[in-house]
């Protein structure tokens, strides 16, 4: 645990600043978002700064010419701090479909099985799309990947390829390898899934459900997943 840098991280934070940035640890990452999560259930915390609105006021009113610019009162940029973002931030919106798109990948035809580890997640329009060479998954290595709809993890058991979802099925927060200790770990709530996706550890009142695994096929020395098709690749 870094103390000192999740000390000055907190206070920073609590005094409205831009927190320095420092490198913590699986407790150090759940300390920062439950303080992030504190600060924006304060009253007013939702409300932008004055300083925001006269920036993006004059940045709008450059836009605008003669009347159109002179008519344009702070008044009319009241606003909290979410209709702004939403009303402004295309790449936001493009972050959590990815999100969302991860999670939709629904199992194969039949009733729905709690038990999402036993399942292959297969989306419901997609298309085989390369993660790695075969080369780079060895016998018992482990393989991230990101296809911009999905991202996950590929592994090699008994010379078998298997794939599985690198979001954590708690609230969605992207995993990443522990090496030394070979697992998947959540930077958000201390959760930790083994490489085949069962839960090993976490702090949660419920434990989480286990991680979906993905369709994969290994053809001509290429591992390949089965997602969604991005929006510019034809099905």
């Amino acid at each position: 645990m870094n103390a000192r840098g999740l000390r000055r991280y907190l206070d920073e934070l609590l005094r409205g600043r831009k927190p320095s940035g420092f490198k913590p640890d699986d407790f150090d990452a759940a300390q920062m978002r439950m303080a992030i999560d504190l600060q924006g259930a304060q009253p007013g915390a939702d409300e932008p700064r004055p300083e925001f609105l006269a920036d993006l006021q004059g940045r709008l009113a450059a836009q605008f010419d003669g009347d159109d610019a002179a008519a344009m009162q702070p008044s009319r940029l009241r606003a909290n701090r979410r209709q702004v973002i939403v009303g402004t931030s295309a790449a936001a919106s493009a972050a959590v479909a990815a999100v969302a798109v991860d999670r939709a990948l629904v199992g194969r035809s039949g009733p729905a099985n709690p038990d999402t580890a036993s399942q292959e997640m297969v989306p419901s329009a997609g298309s085989w799309q390369k993660v790695a060479d075969s080369s780079d998954v060895s016998e018992g290595a482990v393989h991230p990947f990101d296809l911009g709809s999905v991202v996950g993890f590929v592994r090699r058991v008994d010379g078998n390829v298997q794939g599985i979802s690198g979001v954590c099925t708690h609230q969605g927060c992207r995993l990443w390898f522990d090496g030394p200790d070979d697992r998947l770990r959540c930077p958000c709530h201390s959760t930790s899934f083994a490489t085949d996706g069962h839960v090993l550890t976490h702090q949660l009142p419920i434990a989480p459900k286990p991680l979906p695994k993905f369709d994969v096929r290994e053809v001509g020395g290429v591992i390949e997943v089965f997602a969604p098709t991005p929006p510019s690749q034809p099905a």
